[in-house]
């Protein structure tokens, strides 16, 4: 009713707004708790959840043992529900919202659709407010009286044709004449293994033998099929409706039981057992085969001298204990930059190919490259001389031997304006040296612009690197 007649009927009714983001975010934290009865959970609107139990309700000593179970996990977290079973989405969708009581699941069985609906309202089939208006001024109030009706005749009492199909579609969705699709809140894993408790688990050590029981179980379940997985999740299903997770990267396909408890071994301890869990879950993710094959004696007689099974290991390790992305390569660039020259990446199991050989006559490039070019104070020969001294960190240093210039031009084509947009400034030239101070020590240092170019800015310094 409109609530400002309620408030008539109870003057002192307690009124609250409708937070609706809140709302949903509970309910998809409600159903992704749902995962440990069924690993296909959807939302249903804005108060409901639906389960494919197909092939679970064994798991829990059949249909009225799994809604019983159910039912008692709902009451004990504080949900007020309505549970039903049915053989298809929409029939089981009608019998919890207009059939089923408080506490007490209902369960139709298998071929017993039209019987079980026939004494249901017609809003029940999830139809629009005004297909169910329409339908009661028909006198079509119950789903039983939609039977015998000819499809045509139904058809030419709404005022258009695509009303009277989705009437149609969803009385033939509820009866399991129509297929009705199922989007799941996440995709089902393609590999998992689960473990119920018999008793609320409240140690880590539970914990740990739990995860190690799922290990070797889901490691031969992978072994069968001829696949590693590269991302592995643990989640925990607390008693209080709380899902807690634990995840583990590695860099290429895995399903040796002792190396996915090494990686888990310093995350497992960020799950707090609570008021107790009630069920574990192993799930392999990002799946593909993996390179079988027998290990050499002895480095004298493997193919390559790099092992990259055990070096994927060890990053494995070190992103477990560092965090994810901490082991990284540098692959290069085709860049003309030096700066901007390699590109950094997340080791995925495989090397780096190595950087090609600088051709004869090229001019060598540092040992070490600065994160960011450092500007210096410069006296220089001018237009195009080297560098006679320079003041570097606040060190004044004097150049006793030069090389160069080595002319690197802009990328001119990263640079392109928009055709509405104010032409902004190229990128300047660079002129780069190598120089030795007298102290031994060698830079590269570069000099961005020209004179008389006309940018109209004088040219500036830095310090690009350093050789060995």
């Amino acid at each position: 009713m409109r609530f400002s007649d309620a408030r008539v009927c109870l003057p002192n009714l307690i009124a609250e707004e409708i937070d609706r983001e809140e709302d949903a975010r509970a309910l998809s934290v409600l159903a992704r708790w749902m995962t440990g009865f069924s690993p296909i959970v959807a939302v249903d609107g804005l108060d409901g959840v639906l389960l494919e139990t197909t092939g679970c309700d064994h798991l829990f000593g059949g249909e009225t043992a799994m809604a019983a179970r159910l039912a008692e996990r709902l009451t004990r977290t504080g949900y007020g529900h309505r549970i039903a079973l049915a053989s298809t989405p929409g029939a089981a969708q009608a019998l919890a919202r207009y059939a089923a009581a408080e506490g007490a699941p209902q369960i139709l069985p298998p071929g017993a659709e039209r019987a079980g609906l026939e004494d249901l309202p017609t809003q029940a089939l999830r139809l629009s407010p005004e297909a169910a208006t329409l339908l009661r001024r028909f006198g079509l109030t119950r789903i039983g009286q939609l039977y015998g009706i000819d499809r045509k005749a139904l058809a030419r009492r709404f005022q258009s044709r695509r009303a009277a199909d989705a009437v149609c579609l969803r009385l033939d969705q509820a009866l399991g004449l129509r297929a009705e699709p199922m989007v799941p809140l996440c995709p089902p894993p393609e590999y998992q293994a689960r473990q119920p408790c018999p008793e609320p688990l409240t140690q880590g050590a539970g914990l740990e033998a739990g995860l190690q029981q799922l290990t070797q179980a889901l490691c031969a379940d992978l072994s069968d099929k001829g696949v590693g997985a590269r991302h592995f999740v643990f989640s925990a299903f607390h008693s209080d409706g709380q899902v807690s997770e634990a995840s583990a990267q590695a860099a290429r396909p895995v399903r040796t039981p002792e190396h996915i408890l090494r990686l888990f071994r310093e995350k497992i301890g960020t799950i707090n057992p609570g008021f107790g869990v009630d069920l574990l879950l192993l799930e392999a993710r990002r799946t593909g085969p993996m390179d079988v094959g027998s290990r050499p004696l002895s480095g004298d007689l493997a193919g390559s001298a790099m092992d990259e099974i055990a070096l994927s290991a060890l990053a494995d390790r070190i992103n477990a204990r560092l965090g994810d992305g901490t082991v990284s390569l540098i692959r290069c660039e085709a860049r003309y930059a030096p700066d901007k020259a390699e590109r950094r990446m997340p080791f995925t199991g495989e090397l780096a190919p190595a950087a090609p050989a600088m051709p004869a006559g090229e001019a060598p490039r540092p040992v070490r490259m600065l994160d960011w070019p450092e500007r210096v104070d410069v006296i220089a020969q001018v237009p195009d001389g080297p560098p006679l001294s320079f003041i570097w960190r606040r060190v004044m240093r004097r150049v006793v031997r030069s090389d160069g210039p080595e002319r690197i031009s802009p990328e001119w084509w990263t640079h392109l304006p928009d055709t509405d947009a104010k032409p902004a400034p190229l990128p300047r030239t660079r002129d780069y040296y190598r120089i030795e101070d007298a102290e031994g020590r060698r830079y590269w240092v570069f000099r961005e612009g020209l004179y008389d170019d006309g940018r109209g800015q004088m040219p500036e310094w830095f310090v690009q690197g350093l050789f060995g």
